[in-house]
């Protein structure tokens, strides 16, 4: 086998504390296994983290489902702008392909939960499309970067 094959059949761990976090969209938002990060094929993974009242702005993945898992604290998804689903610390949801969601923190404590995004779009520039202003989008807030392998 070679080099290449096995790098990319190799297990690789990613501590989410390594990866720096993007805010442009709301809260604390780190992509830890991603194409970029792990040579990942079918989607990546990272965690979201929410102070009370902070909330991640409406989007849409037009190519990928969004899997959400709730590990502490309290988060609200608001679907297709009027279905409200409460999630607490255990509870997971899963938003189909397409379909507009904003997710808050609706406690009174920080919120933590991990989000993974299968399959992947076709290039990472077509993965995510924002519906509404975001909080953080001033200069010197990056994109969310899932794409390309990690040695590019």
């Amino acid at each position: 086998m070679s080099d290449s094959a096995q790098q990319l059949t190799a297990p690789v761990k990613v501590a989410a504390r390594d990866v720096a976090p993007n805010r442009r969209r709301g809260g604390d938002i780190r992509v830890v296994l991603s194409p970029k990060t792990v040579a990942s094929t079918s989607g990546f993974m990272g965690t979201l983290t929410l102070a009370p009242d902070e909330f991640v702005a409406e989007h849409y993945h037009p190519y990928s489902e969004e899997f959400i898992f709730v590990v502490r604290g309290r988060i609200t998804a608001r679907i297709e702008g009027e279905t409200l689903i409460e999630l607490s610390a255990g509870e997971g949801l899963m938003v189909p392909i397409g379909q507009r969601h904003r997710v808050w923190n609706s406690g009174t404590e920080e919120a933590h939960a991990v989000f993974h995004l299968s399959p992947l779009a076709p290039r990472p520039d077509l993965g995510h499309v924002d519906t509404e202003p975001l909080p953080q989008s001033g200069a010197g807030q990056p994109q969310l970067d899932v794409g390309g392998r990690a040695d590019e």
